[in-house]
């Protein structure tokens, strides 16, 4: 998702990151909704009681797509994946103190790998941007944060609903669903909407093609993430997320023609090997 975004992005030079949030939201709303109707998936009806309980994961949600979108306008791919590193530290330490679950020895060595892999990458990184950087880092803490709530959430949503379980779909229309609003709210604060309207690149339907493809694999990384972390943990689910860095790093170095130095590309596999030791630390 993160490498369909930066090429749309990028590709169509479009400035307006929450505007494509919104659509890519909206057409994983409007799925869902369809495949209900016709009772292909199972949906809980919506009230108050849970949409209240629902909004304060879907605020982080919002920030976590926002920041994601607005690091990737600034920074490259390879870069982005590798700050994302401290998501993994960030969430392990938030599930010691509100789960109280401990990690090994192996785990924290590796998020202490991982600490140097992003802090050397980002003194060798020859395309630095301050904006980028802040917005990975606002991107990092939101992300742990999400998973950290929405696992929490998960069980009390149950209790808010009349048939007493809350299924993935449910929860990925709950999530996409109440966040057009808000993002509609921010596209009117941030004056997105005149870019928009005045923009060349909506009348090219490719960019329709890739934006609606965008929202279609958001839906699917939605579904199976929301599966994912109520069989397992925020942890867990946290550094399988790991495990992708590789082909995502590579491939935006690739299409992206990224400038590099070798010790900034040493960094880079640095930090991917942090990843991988992370991954085979939790799984031991």
């Amino acid at each position: 998702m993160t490498l369909l975004n930066k090429v749309v992005l990028s590709t169509y030079n479009f400035n307006a990151g929450i505007s494509l949030m919104f659509y890519q939201n909206l057409i994983s709303t409007l799925v869902v909704a369809v495949l209900g109707f016709f009772g292909a998936v199972s949906v809980e009806k919506l009230n108050w009681k849970l949409i209240k309980l629902w909004i304060p994961v879907n605020l982080i949600f919002i920030g976590m797509l926002v920041s994601g979108m607005y690091s990737l306008k600034y920074i490259n791919i390879a870069m982005v994946t590798i700050l994302k590193n401290m998501t993994n530290i960030l969430t392990a330490v938030g599930e010691l103190y509100m789960f109280r679950k401990r990690q090994n020895q192996k785990v924290w060595t590796a998020m202490f790998l991982m600490i140097i892999s992003a802090v050397s990458g980002s003194i060798t990184d020859l395309s630095f941007d301050t904006k980028g950087y802040a917005w990975q880092i606002v991107n990092c803490i939101l992300t742990a944060s999400y998973s950290l709530t929405l696992r929490r959430v998960m069980d009390k949503a149950k209790q808010a609903t009349r048939s007493g379980s809350l299924n993935e779909v449910s929860m990925v229309l709950l999530n996409n669903l109440l966040s057009l609003p808000f993002a509609m709210f921010l596209i009117l604060i941030f004056d997105e909407w005149r870019y928009v309207m005045n923009t060349g690149v909506i009348e090219l339907p490719m960019f329709w093609v890739a934006a609606t493809a965008s929202g279609f694999l958001g839906l699917a990384i939605s579904f199976t993430s929301m599966w994912f972390l109520q069989q397992t943990g925020p942890t867990t689910y946290s550094l399988v997320g790991s495990l992708n860095k590789i082909p995502i790093s590579l491939a935006g170095l690739v299409l992206f023609n990224v400038p590099l130095s070798v010790p900034n590309m040493f960094s880079i596999l640095f930090g991917l090997f942090a990843g991988i030791f992370f991954a085979r630390a939790k799984m031991s």
